[in-house]
């Protein structure tokens, strides 16, 4: 069982390193969430993060129990699952009409019919080895098409020369979950937890190295008339870890893009108002 004890020391060493990180990582929105309980509002966060997160967790845990042998990340991605559920219970309590039913929505689409989807693909068309592999490379696509996320990070960054929406040590133990999940892909062999773990130890790097050029120009004017949001860290899934860094919430970035067409000091209103960098943790 290569990865799960002593008798193969450097894929444990990953895997259990990858643990520890992604575990930080999932408990890293619980400010936020406390201040939802606190304000009994939601304050115009978002819920599709969270909702892609845990279809990231599910996804893993499923991969992990076909292929067998995998026990570091069926761990990591349980405890995703229990606390992304956590987190998404939490919103739906406290979210307005609209957004509630926008949440429970996605969290049919995805999270339900879009996973027992995969299932019912994955186990009716294919057997054995094979099944492995399908579901292997789905789980790459999935992971690689969040990767779109750090993308609008970094676009954000360049055209308005802040580093505001891009915490340096986010980037950094990002990185780090990515180096160790890789390393555990490459002494286990598996090729599916390896790819995505390149892209997002790629991203997590540039995002460092933009934030070192960028960290002391201030170009953004800021009138705060309602308090900042926390930045924040979303589901990592015990997939490829770093894929949770890519959901740094698209839907919040967008919003920051549209505004900031000539600059962030241009903006209607305070920044960081309902904005959140969420990672998507996807410990492969």
């Amino acid at each position: 069982m290569a990865g799960l004890s002593l008798q193969h020391p450097l894929p444990f060493a990953f895997g259990i390193l990858g643990n520890i990180i992604s575990f930080m990582v999932f408990l890293a929105p619980i400010p936020t969430f406390y201040r939802i309980y606190r304000k009994k509002s939601t304050e115009g966060f978002h819920s599709v993060p969270y909702v892609v997160s845990l279809f990231s967790c599910m996804l893993w845990i499923y991969y992990a129990f076909v292929k067998t042998d995998s026990l570091l990340l069926i761990t990591i991605n349980s405890f995703g699952l229990f606390i992304e559920t956590t987190y998404i219970t939490i919103y739906l309590i406290y979210a307005p009409k609209k957004a509630r039913v926008f949440c429970i929505q996605i969290f049919l689409l995805l999270d339900v019919l879009g996973f027992a989807g995969i299932v019912l693909l994955t186990q009716l068309l294919t057997s054995g080895s094979k099944r492995v592999v399908l579901l292997g490379w789905i789980c790459v696509g999935f992971s690689v098409s969040v990767f779109a996320a750090p993308l609008s990070v970094i676009r954000v960054v360049i055209r308005t020369k802040s580093v505001e929406f891009m915490p340096f040590f986010l980037s950094f133990f990002l990185t780090l979950s990515a180096i160790a999940w890789f390393g555990y892909g490459l002494f286990t062999k598996d090729i599916y937890v390896q790819l995505p773990n390149v892209l997002g130890f790629l991203f997590g790097v540039a995002q460092m190295l933009l934030y070192v050029v960028y960290k002391k120009k201030k170009n953004v004017v800021v009138e705060p008339t309602v308090p900042e949001h926390i930045v924040k860290i979303m589901e990592l899934t015990a997939a490829p870890p770093s894929e949770l860094l890519q959901s740094t919430a698209l839907c919040n970035l967008k919003k920051v893009d549209e505004n900031t067409e000539g600059g962030l000091d241009k903006a209607k209103g305070p920044i960081g108002e309902g904005f959140e960098i969420i990672p998507i943790i996807t410990v492969s």
